[in-house]
């Protein structure tokens, strides 16, 4: 079992759901979070005043999927974030060792 961790733009939200959603993955956890990378950031202007925004928002979406569909997975989230600009973000694949569903007690690939 893999974990992917992606963290998107927050308008591509909608669509990456609906690709993962596509590819058979029935549950995903999403975070709004902030941060930066090469975008650095970005300077605005309030009430006259000029500022800079250090950190900006983003959406993490993670999901636990079997080994055999994470290519897949991987592939559908980079075609439905992918904007062609800067900050369009990233994907994290890291191996997960056990997953328990608490109301059942089942455990991994019968409780993803």
């Amino acid at each position: 079992m893999k974990k992917i961790e992606a963290v998107i733009k927050p308008f591509k939200l909608d669509e990456v759901r609906e690709a993962l959603s596509d590819v058979g993955i029935a549950g995903l956890t999403v975070t709004e979070v902030k941060g930066f990378g090469r975008q650095k950031g970005h300077t605005e202007l309030y009430r006259g005043a000029e500022y800079v925004v250090d950190f900006l928002p983003k959406i993490k979406v993670e999901v636990v999927v079997v080994d055999d569909i994470v290519d897949q997975a991987v592939e559908a989230i980079i075609k439905a974030a992918h904007t062609g600009k800067i900050g369009d973000g990233k994907i994290f694949v890291s191996s997960v060792e056990q997953v328990v569903r608490i109301r059942t007690g089942e455990t991994n690939e019968q409780a993803i």
